[in-house]
């Protein structure tokens, strides 16, 4: 315990973030926006800016909003119908996020990203420098994988995980600090003799944290503890933290940047 709190208070020393809000945080199980939840969300990140963070946003919730606005039960498996409920549940989800930010005082500039994107050192160079831009004008950056044109990623099982995978890309273009997981369990938990416990922070990922994970499923999302894991590990070796956490949990954010014992801390390589 006395070892968790030591290593969290590097978190308020953190000066850019990026948080990623996964699908089950943002949207009730229709798949309809949770606009409670997301205004929550919203105004804490709003103060974390006020207080000087530089927070850059990675958000899933298009496909489910669009399943929801479509009646479609189940996640489709034809991209074509994947693209559709992204086109439709993109408007939807965004128009939220202007709404709740514009209450709270702050501007948001949408920036769409797929895997190409990252494989193009010009278009990466544009991402980037238009990231930074609206940071340095305190406008949040609120970035989502372009599934409307996606082909390959949105259907492969290492597609962007439910955008864990584009929040850690994210994260190592810009430099964060912190990357803040928000999914709907309290971080990663051992199983053992029938109870489960939270592990409070990872020194390091290794193939046997990886034997921790419980294989879940949502018809909503495609992403899991495993791609939340990948994602930490991978900008650990950029030098970046990692919190996983729960999203369902009032004033998260706040808690996790106080330094407060909630969720998974990952820590970056070399700490």
């Amino acid at each position: 315990m006395q070892r968790s709190l030591k290593y969290r208070r590097l978190i308020p020393e953190a000066r850019r973030l990026v948080v990623k809000i996964g699908t089950g945080v943002l949207t009730q199980k229709s798949g309809r926006p949770d606009t409670r939840r997301m205004r929550s969300l919203v105004r804490d990140l709003a103060a974390l800016q006020r207080k000087g963070y530089e927070v850059a946003i990675v958000t899933s919730g298009a496909i489910g909003a669009g399943m929801e606005a479509l009646g479609m039960k189940e996640r489709p498996t034809d991209v074509a119908d994947l693209q559709m409920a992204a086109a439709i549940g993109q408007t939807r989800l965004m128009s939220k996020y202007a709404e709740f930010f514009a209450a709270a005082g702050c501007n948001v500039g949408q920036i769409l990203l797929t895997h190409d994107d990252f494989k193009h050192k010009i278009r990466l160079s544009n991402a980037r420098r238009t990231i930074e831009n609206l940071i340095r004008h305190k406008v949040v950056p609120i970035i989502n994988e372009n599934d409307v044109v996606a082909d390959e990623e949105i259907k492969a099982d290492l597609a962007l995980g439910d955008n864990d995978y584009l929040a850690s890309l994210v994260a190592k273009l810009i430099r964060a600090d912190l990357l803040i997981i928000l999914t709907t369990t309290d971080g990663l938990r051992n199983h053992r003799n029938g109870r489960s416990q939270r592990i409070r922070y990872l020194e390091s990922i290794t193939p046997q944290t990886f034997r921790l994970v419980v294989p879940g499923h949502s018809q909503l999302s495609k992403g899991g503890m495993a791609s939340k894991l990948k994602a930490a590990q991978a900008v650990a070796k950029a030098g970046c933290i990692s919190v996983i956490a729960s999203g369902r949990v009032p004033r998260i954010l706040l808690k996790i940047m106080a330094g407060e014992d909630v969720g998974t801390l990952i820590l970056a390589s070399g700490l």
